[in-house]
């Protein structure tokens, strides 16, 4: 990543992004309040969640039914892994040769069928109050990155905490903990000359420039000051430091600078949004974030057709199931594969865990509107992948019927799966945080970590 020129006046653009950090908006400063780590000093290690945003079918990815009538079956048949009984989809001939590196949840369920108030369960594990078939509900409450964020606090190097990659979810909110501990969006890694918002300034700026960049901020805070009746000013104040550190330093630089990968490395993730996210959340992880979400939304951001995993039939757009994975699972095979060899040849399986999973299921019976196949919102059976994290692996957890309907062996909800995603980043699930109004309200009030991955 090449640092921006240190000669002539200050651009534009330049003064725009030092700007939000003096104006108190979502930038920098916002992202790198300082956070009191409590009780003890938590474990270096990282949870990256491959968040498949728009409800992957489980018959078409980890829990495949091939006894099944076949208007329940669908398309496409399962492949052998290399642990018999953990068969998965055949559009996963990567991830089948790492059988023994993942385990599979095929029993999670829960009851909230429009996609914002699934996420909204999976990632905060609080049920919404009101299920809504076509929400569009903000979370009342944080997501486990937020919860990192403000119980580990950031890396020494300034590095945020919470990274979402290309972006963070859209439908969950800090609230009560402040918008310090919203993730940070870092931008398309897939990118040409890719850098992430608000990171083009790094080490190599001279002392000179950045003294000038501190007087800026410090005239911008003085008039801001001047209406400021409430005292917002001063609590931004003691983030600026850090917000400083972060645009010069070298360690968070060198973190999302991609181009120091080789290029055989690049090519085996895949040169696609989904490859080079995991790269990039493989770099992060190593540099020492908590949590990074890669946002397994589109592959390629404009293919018109499939730009989710919401695999309802339509004949108007020519959107059908096969056609949705068979396009899109090469690029996830590749880029979460890679991801996979490369934490254990880099002896990261201790330290990071790696999680695939969505906001729900889809409906059993196919759809088959005019000869198009597709597949509807279906919270009550869904699986997840999970790799590393010093878990148990080449294991299936939990069983639904023949039919994949229900859980019929070892119901699990998003509640467990998030108890043990909060118990590999050393954080008291059982914790509570106060909200606004200074009561205490528990991280989850429901759920323990799966004890078949312990």
């Amino acid at each position: 990543m090449a640092p921006l020129s240190c000669a002539g006046p200050m651009r534009r653009r330049e003064f725009l992004r030092v700007g939000t950090l003096a104006f108190g908006g979502l930038g920098l400063s916002d992202l790198l309040q300082v956070r009191a780590a409590s009780g003890q000093p938590h474990p270096d290690t990282t949870v990256i969640l491959f968040w498949m945003w728009g409800g992957p079918s489980q018959l078409e990815t980890y829990d495949c039914k091939p006894d099944a009538p076949s208007e329940y079956r669908g398309p496409l048949r399962p492949i052998r892994s290399t642990v018999p009984g953990l068969d998965i989809c055949e559009v996963f001939p990567l991830q089948a040769r790492l059988g023994h590196r993942m385990s599979l949840v095929r029993s999670l369920h829960h009851q909230m069928s429009s996609h914002n108030d699934g996420s909204i369960e999976l990632l905060t594990g609080k049920t919404p109050a009101k299920e809504d078939p076509t929400s569009t509900a903000k979370s009342n409450h944080p997501d486990f990155g937020m919860i990192a964020s403000k119980l580990r606090g950031s890396p020494k190097s300034g590095l945020p905490a919470y990274v979402g990659v290309p972006r963070v979810p859209f439908m969950t909110q800090p609230t009560y903990l402040g918008m310090t501990h919203s993730g940070f969006a870092a931008g398309d890694p897939s990118q040409a000359n890719f850098h992430p918002p608000n990171l083009s300034l790094n080490a190599g700026i001279d002392g000179a420039r950045l003294d000038d960049r501190r007087g800026l901020v410090a005239q911008l805070d003085h008039y801001r000051r001047g209406f400021d009746l409430h005292g917002a000013a001063e609590a931004t104040d003691q983030f600026r430091q850090q917000a400083f550190q972060l645009l010069t330093s070298s360690a968070v630089a060198n973190a999302f600078a991609l181009d120091q990968e080789k290029s055989e490395t690049r090519d085996r993730y895949g040169r696609h949004l989904w490859g080079q996210s995991c790269l990039l959340a493989r770099r992060l992880a190593e540099a020492g974030a908590s949590v990074i979400t890669v946002d397994a939304l589109s592959p390629v951001p404009t293919n018109p057709i499939y730009f989710s995993w919401d695999d309802h039939s339509n004949p108007l757009t020519g959107w059908n199931l096969e056609g949705a994975m068979r396009w899109r699972a090469p690029f996830m095979d590749q880029g979460l594969s890679a991801l996979i060899e490369d934490i254990y040849a880099r002896s990261l399986e201790q330290k990071i865990m790696v999680v695939a999973v969505g906001e729900f299921g889809r409906t059993p019976r196919l759809a088959n509107p005019q000869g198009v196949l597709g597949r509807d919102h279906w919270p009550s059976a869904q699986s997840a992948m999970i790799s590393g994290g010093g878990l148990r692996m080449g294991q299936v957890i939990g069983a639904t019927t023949s039919k994949a309907e229900y859980p019929v062996e070892r119901p699990l909800k998003p509640q467990d799966l998030l108890a043990t995603m909060y118990r590999h980043l050393g954080i008291d699930y059982r914790e509570s945080i106060n909200d606004f109004t200074g009561r205490p309200v528990q991280i989850l009030s429901d759920g323990e970590p799966i004890r078949e991955l312990i």
